[in-house]
């Protein structure tokens, strides 16, 4: 074997500094007069040595880890390399036998590249990232990373004790992707990128694809693949056939990591899906599982997008949880994070050494509130990263719906910023027309590529035409947003500042409870008592009332009541099923003690989660109370002007006329003879539902007998019942079915 031409000195400094972007150029194996050259980048090698059919060749040492020589061949072969390594004060030494990762050829394919550049690959996730794969007959993984600004990358890990000196990887043109495929590397392996900076200093990053990560504080990546066998086929197939806002839809909101402490994801679902069904709950609501650093963020400021939180388990058990949720006849929703990120140095802040992810203006980046980082959504492949992120969580994890955060905050280039700290759009508006673009986007790919999945905006101002289809304008001249359901937050805060009231002071602010039927038409909406509203000493919700101990209860399952009847879908924070006293802490969840049978009575915290239940059955068989949430036509006032009395009395009907009647009776005293006017179709009432029931905790005054109407006027009504109105408390009447 003949000596090698030696590199030129420009090409030996950038590919040993780690800022060459095209190294395969200079390893591996290339045709050349004479021969065939090899070259090979070994640090702390003593010698490396080409194995190939028939051949055995020592290459020459030529300093620095760089090792060479001209093949007597015609072509380049397939070969092996046998590395041999001193040991420590020469005991230990070794040889390792090897693929070169320098002779294979690209192992992402020229379409991948395309869409990428054009910001529209929709399973990004498959092309970006590590991915174990089979590439020219050898196993290992491929290595993929988006780093346009970068001068040369790196792969480091722990298969090359996290010195990433002879594993630099190849820019792929102008996509800004450089990609390594590195044999013998596979599941289980860490890894990390090593980024030279367009200022010649590095960077060591996790990989923003990341479909796993180290337990945090660590934060290394992980490769992984799925071999999880989905059991959820059912579920899956029927997911689609009523659409959300024409279904039940009873949300239960969860904390993963404090529902109960130290569960694992396989653990949670032996005991999640069987609690959440006998409350009869039809979805879950998990607050955000993508990895994320700081437990006391809640999962809200996230820095593996791509990745569950491994502080509970792998991906695949992640999966498995969620599979059990589905074979319960549970769907599951997803708090999903894409308005921020935190500036971590090992995620996505300067990611390549330059705004990348986020504004490159850092008035715009700066996320005044949290003190985040905001994303770039005009620039193409940022916005590619969250849409493809919005599909990989439904079609990877069967997930059946996402609960997008804070959009309001991506909504306004003014939101929470003084007069002088932002700039107008194009139109000199306040709004983001980039953010407004994204979520249009990521709303249509959402519903186009997963059927059954259902989004839900978190946005607490009045922007027209949020859960409005995207190709639809509005007065405002924009398409909808695309959403297909609504947080109502006017609604939470006005009906919890009505409760809040004493008794005596709650006509004064009646319309509070009514004026969220002006506009419950205007958007498909959810009522939310959210984890927001039981934390930071805003109290939980049973503390939130006023009174006694019992009238506090008794005005929870009054509240509780009017929420199940009111348009729209509900949602309710964990412990608030059992009124739990004290505000939620991730640090322990829920106050479980209280249901322990040797603290309480059994009426007590019981009873309330004996209600729970038994709202959920009665909205579920009660189509009235969910089949038109959407339609003007589904409701109707009975008495909304009763503040004296603090009575509030509504019909609700299904698509046949079928009617419920729900009347909420928000003072301390016993009402009897009470008159409502009811429609004179139906013969006989009967109640269904009271709150004041003994079993839930109540004084148990009931009208335990089907009621009759009279041919009375009132209300605006030809007939009325005379009914006895419980204190504090809400009840359901429909037709009676045997009178």
């Amino acid at each position: 074997m003949r000596a090698a031409q030696p590199l030129g000195e420009g090409d030996r400094e950038r590919l040993l500094s780690g800022g060459h972007h095209a190294p395969h150029g200079l390893l591996g194996a290339h045709t050349v007069r004479g021969g065939v050259e090899l070259r090979v980048l070994r640090p702390f090698a003593r010698t490396v040595t080409v194995l190939a059919k028939g051949l055995r060749a020592e290459l020459h040492e030529d300093g620095d880890g760089l090792f060479s020589g001209v093949l007597p061949l015609r072509e380049a072969p397939e070969y092996q390399l046998l590395v041999s390594y001193d040991g420590e004060g020469g005991v230990g030494s070794h040889e390792v036998e090897a693929h070169d990762p320098y002779r294979f050829l690209p192992s992402l394919g020229d379409l991948d590249l395309h869409l990428i550049g054009e910001g529209r690959h929709e399973e990004l996730w498959r092309a970006l990232g590590a991915q174990p794969m089979i590439h020219q007959g050898v196993t290992g993984t491929r290595f993929t990373v988006w780093a346009p600004n970068a001068r040369g990358v790196r792969v480091v890990g722990d298969f090359n004790y996290w010195d990433g000196t002879g594993f630099p990887m190849r820019s792929l043109g102008s996509t800004g992707v450089w990609e390594l495929f590195l044999p013998g590397v596979g599941e289980g392996a860490l890894y990390k990128f090593q980024i030279m900076r367009p200022d010649g200093s590095y960077t060591m990053r996790a990989d923003p694809m990341a479909r796993r990560a180290e337990v945090p504080p660590a934060n290394a990546s992980i490769v992984t693949e799925s071999h999880h066998v989905w059991r959820d086929e059912d579920w899956m197939a029927r997911r689609a056939d009523r659409p959300v806002h024409e279904a039940p839809f009873s949300v239960y909101e969860v904390h993963l990591p404090s529902w109960r402490p130290g569960l694992t994801y396989r653990q949670l679902a032996l005991q999640l899906p069987a609690y959440v069904k006998d409350l009869g709950f039809t979805h879950v609501e998990l607050m955000p599982v993508a990895e994320h650093p700081f437990g006391g963020s809640w999962g809200y400021q996230v820095t593996g997008f791509y990745a569950p939180t491994s502080r509970m388990g792998t991906p695949d058990d992640f999966r498995y949880l969620i599979d059990a949720l589905h074979r319960a006849g549970i769907g599951v929703l997803m708090d999903w994070v894409p308005a921020h990120f935190p500036r971590d140095d090992w995620a996505l802040a300067e990611f390549d050494g330059r705004s990348l992810y986020e504004h490159e203006d850092p008035a715009r980046a700066a996320h005044p509130d949290w003190g985040t980082l905001e994303f770039d959504y005009g620039r193409k492949e940022v916005r590619n990263f969250l849409v493809s992120n919005a599909v990989y969580w439904c079609e990877e994890f069967h997930i059946d719906g996402l609960r997008v955060d804070a959009v309001a905050s991506m909504l306004y280039l003014d939101y929470s910023r003084e007069h002088g700290e932002w700039s107008p759009n194009e139109h000199g508006g306040r709004e983001n027309l980039d953010a407004v673009a994204f979520l249009q986007e990521m709303n249509a790919t959402v519903y186009r590529r997963c059927p059954g999945v259902v989004t839900v905006a978190e946005e607490s101002t009045a922007w027209d035409g949020v859960t409005r289809a995207t190709h639809h304008v509005g007065p405002g001249g924009f398409g909808g947003l695309g959403f297909g359901l609504k947080w109502n937050m006017g609604w939470m805060h006005d009906s919890l500042d009505y409760v809040s009231h004493e008794p005596v002071h709650r006509k004064f602010h009646h319309h509070e409870m009514t004026f969220s039927m002006v506009y419950a038409y205007s958007e498909n909406y959810v009522l939310p008592i959210s984890h927001d509203e039981v934390v930071h000493g805003k109290q939980s919700l049973v503390s939130k009332m006023p009174g006694d101990w019992w009238q506090q209860r008794a005005n929870h399952r009054a509240y509780l009541g009017f929420m199940w009847a009111h348009p729209g879908k509900q949602l309710l924070f964990m412990g608030q099923e059992f009124a739990q006293g004290a505000e939620w802490s991730e640090s322990h969840g829920p106050d479980w003690w209280l249901l322990d049978p040797s603290y309480a009575a059994e009426a007590d915290h019981h009873g309330v989660r004996k209600l729970v239940r038994d709202l959920n059955g009665v909205y579920g068989a009660t189509p009235a109370l969910w089949q038109r949430d959407t339609h003007p036509e589904g409701f109707s006032w009975v008495d909304g002007d009763a503040a004296e009395d603090n009575v509030f009395a509504f019909l609700r009907f299904d698509t046949s006329g079928a009617p419920l009647l729900a009347i909420s009776h928000f003072s301390p005293v016993v009402r009897h003879e009470y008159r409502i006017g009811v429609p004179d179709s139906v013969p006989a009432w009967t109640e269904v539902l009271n709150t004041d029931a003994a079993r839930y905790g109540g004084s148990d005054i009931l009208n335990s007998d089907p009621l009759k109407p009279e041919s009375t006027p009132s209300h605006g009504r030809p007939s009325s019942l005379q009914l006895t109105l419980p204190p504090l408390a809400t009840v359901w009447l429909r037709p009676a079915e045997d009178v």
